[in-house]
């Protein structure tokens, strides 16, 4: 199959409500040739109307869509020429995996020799070429998954969207077909749209995360970046594990129980010195080190508190911090020997450290 199917993508001021309820707000995102974007979000935020949208199901009330330089909006679905994997495969169970990977070649009137080329020439590509003649109803839910995206890689589209189409696979399934899919995008470079609600999904797979909520964009950035560096505390709460300590704001300074925090150099104060807004200090948990006794912690941002409770997790141990002020913060240890030994107590009093780099403030809102 040919290395060259990108073609860039462009979503301008896009809206789309449904009766009083507002599904998109305004969203605008320029998407390269050859990007892989995922969509991430809660249920209801908007990201599946989104996509729907770029394949054509539903027409926003207004906006843009071009694939291209070509405006899409008015565009049926079957012109759209985009790849598309739906959540439940949508697979014709009356048909073998050839012939259902074959559908869409029919559809555009392709040749027999040609399409018994393309269809072996995709199924390869999923690795599933020696199961061409079996019947879906004899595969796993991994076989068809890989048959769905063979159906839709086939034709050679030059975008591709994907709607959750791995949230019904076990946990172990799904994070192994992750790295399938990330390395087939690889060898193909077709622009493709991704749609989960699955954070950890998102990280493994992505170019560029669009974090949305409420049908606006909540933050659009490199998964790094978005996990590092989150742009407020809805966008901290939903990518990773984290725990969040209200701060004040003062002279320009942000305090943690009266104590100066030091802060990255690019986390400006968020929202300055202006009295609207909280403020909140993420906390993930494995950035957090626990310090012994003695250990003065110089050069870190210290939080002081007493151990709540000890859950282990088999690779790790998920400690429970109360603090003073009666929030709760999360620590992750490993499990190891040496941690054994030292992990403190239900009751006992415990310092944190946590690194300047690592000390990220964010406000409320966007």
């Amino acid at each position: 199959m040919p290395q060259d199917l990108s073609l860039p993508l462009s979503i301008r001021n896009v809206t789309k409500t449904y009766g009083s309820f507002k599904a998109l707000d305004g969203v605008s995102l320029e998407i390269g040739s050859g990007e892989f974007v995922t969509l991430l979000g809660p249920s209801g935020s908007g990201k599946t109307t989104l996509l729907m949208v770029l394949a054509g199901f539903v027409r926003p009330e207004s906006g843009s869509v071009c694939f291209g330089e070509a405006e899409m909006v008015l565009t049926p679905p079957h012109k759209r020429g985009v790849g598309m994997v739906f959540q439940n495969y949508a697979l014709f169970p009356h048909m073998d995996v050839f012939r259902n990977v074959a559908y869409p070649l029919r559809l555009r009137k392709v040749g027999k020799a040609e399409r018994q080329k393309r269809v072996m020439q995709a199924l390869a590509l999923v690795e599933l070429g020696h199961l061409a003649e079996r019947r879906i109803d004899q595969l796993s839910g991994g076989q068809r998954q890989r048959v769905a995206l063979a159906r839709a890689i086939v034709f050679e589209p030059r975008i591709l969207l994907m709607d959750e189409p791995l949230s019904a696979l076990d946990k172990k399934l799904r994070e192994t077909m992750q790295i399938e899919i990330r390395h087939l995008h690889e060898r193909l470079g077709m622009t493709t749209v991704y749609v989960t609600h699955d954070q950890r999904e998102a990280l493994t797979l992505s170019d560029r995360i669009a974090v949305i909520d409420n049908g606006r964009f909540a933050q659009i950035d490199k998964p790094e970046r978005l996990y590092e560096r989150p742009r407020n505390k809805f966008v901290a709460g939903f990518v990773g594990e984290s725990s969040f300590i209200a701060v004040e704001r003062s002279g320009g300074r942000i305090l943690l129980d009266s104590v100066p925090l030091t802060l990255p150099e690019e986390n400006a104060i968020p929202g300055g010195d202006s009295p609207g807004g909280r403020s909140w200090l993420v906390v993930r948990p494995e950035k957090l080190e626990v310090l012994p006794d003695g250990n003065p912690g110089e050069g870190l941002n210290l939080i002081r508190g007493r151990v709540q409770e000890t859950v282990y997790q088999g690779e790790s141990f998920l400690l429970y911090v109360g603090l003073k002020n009666g929030e709760t913060l999360a620590i992750r240890q490993l499990t190891r020997r040496e941690t054994l030994a030292s992990l403190p107590k239900e009751g006992e009093a415990i310092v944190l450290g946590l690194h300047p780099e690592d000390s990220v403030v964010v406000p409320d809102g966007a």
